[in-house]
């Protein structure tokens, strides 16, 4: 089993009233934790039930809230009682109903997960207002990929690790760009099977959550639409040109890449610039949350080391960028000028900003591209850094301190940048 980070958040979170509400992509692991928790909680005493709306016959006691709480009540009594259900979003209008639970102050604590964003059809998060502890579960990431992969035995090391074991930490790198962090995919043993288990998590990805769930009555279209955004991952996204490609209005183009954003396929990032007025103008690009179901949208799923892509690398950053920077009040740009330069990542603090340029070069010496000085010139930031598989150095452009970083510096000294 894949230890994961956001086991000790959802623990902790037991201690609030508030019902906490796991989100996430199918297949990410949400109910793999959630019983490894309830054994925890069974092993220390805790009374413990679970309902999964998959099932038909947990579905049956969700017809009313009191039906519910009989059936809580039979099985654990009056007392306190932690209470799991998995894939809420089975539930019609299960805002309402987690809210008049919530509303009844029971004694019972409440953690529900669901596939998707819980707020596409429903309107959960406008229903728990108040009411919610909210955490978002992601694929695997590289640091508990890594820890995976050697047993564990340098958890409390890693640093150490990748210092030292520079050729094993770029084979487990060009792994875990090739075939991404879904939990079921890294554990299988040969790639026969990983595609397997890629395709099956792809197509229910399209049958459950985007054909019932939101009722896309051209999933076809959809399909091919992921096909074309994980072909242009990283570039600028032309509303135009893909709306002829996918043969879909702009209009419901724009719609489904939200709900692929919504269903934790995509991130569309916006670019930055110093009147935040044009940000909702211009042209946005995409990244995967998962580097194989990338890879398996445009068939390059399973691929040899020498065809990944600096743009698969690139998305890599981001997800570094997203995981341990984000998480704070920061928020990822890419900036782009009128004579077409651009840097790939822009991160936008109360403090100032940060560009962040992504090499998948094996690069041996402090070499600054024309549009990083462009936008260090025109912005004047503190610090800029420069990313890639493995060089670290330290120049200054004017009062800016660009520092060359490997990428695992990045994972593990986050809270510097």
């Amino acid at each position: 089993m894949i230890n994961r980070d956001i086991e000790n958040k959802i623990v902790d979170s037991l201690n609030k009233k508030e019902i906490t509400v796991i989100t996430g992509a199918r297949q990410v692991g949400k109910t793999t934790i959630l019983k490894r928790i309830m054994s925890k909680l069974i092993g220390s005493g805790k009374k413990v039930l679970y309902f999964n709306l998959d099932i038909e016959q947990d579905n049956q006691y969700f017809v009313s809230q009191l039906l519910l709480i009989s059936k809580i009540q039979l099985e654990n009594g009056d007392g306190p009682s932690f209470v799991f259900i998995d894939e809420i979003q089975q539930k019609e209008d299960a805002g309402r109903f987690l809210k008049g639970l919530y509303d009844m102050n029971l004694p019972y604590k409440f953690v529900v997960t669901g596939s998707g964003s819980l707020g596409l059809k429903e309107k959960i998060s406008e229903a728990l207002t108040g009411r919610k502890y909210l955490i978002e579960m992601y694929p695997v990431s590289f640091s508990e990929f890594v820890n995976y992969k050697t047993n564990y035995k340098y958890k409390s090391k890693l640093e150490f690790f990748f210092e030292i074991e520079k050729e094993r930490t770029n084979l487990l790198l060009h792994e875990y760009l090739t075939f991404g962090g879904y939990p079921a995919v890294i554990t299988s043993d040969n790639v026969k099977t990983k595609k397997e288990v890629m395709n099956e998590i792809f197509s229910s990805y399209i049958t459950k959550d985007i054909t019932y769930l939101l009722g896309v009555r051209a999933p076809d279209k959809f399909v091919k639409l992921i096909q074309l955004l994980a072909i242009y991952s990283g570039s600028v996204i032309n509303y135009s040109q893909l709306a002829q490609e996918t043969g879909l209005r702009t209009e419901t183009l724009k719609t489904y890449l939200w709900y692929a954003e919504q269903t934790f396929i995509i991130n569309i990032i916006k670019p930055y610039f110093t009147n935040n007025k044009k940000e909702i103008t211009k042209s946005p690009t995409i990244y995967f949350n998962d580097l194989g179901m990338c890879n398996f949208s445009k068939g390059m799923f399973g691929a040899t080391i020498n065809s990944i892509s600096g743009m698969t690398f690139q998305n890599f950053v981001y997800l570094i960028l997203k995981d341990n920077i984000m998480a704070g009040l920061a928020k990822v740009n890419y900036w782009r000028s009128k004579d077409k330069a651009e840097v790939d990542f822009i991160i936008h603090q109360q403090n100032g900003i940060t560009p962040v340029e992504v090499k998948y070069s094996n690069i041996k010496k402090t070499t600054v591209s024309r549009s990083f000085r462009s936008f260090i010139n025109n912005y004047s930031p503190k610090t800029g850094y420069i990313i890639s598989p493995g060089f670290d150095a330290t120049i200054i452009i004017g009062e800016t301190k660009v520092q060359f970083l490997s990428f695992w510096k990045l994972i593990l000294h986050n809270d510097k940048i």
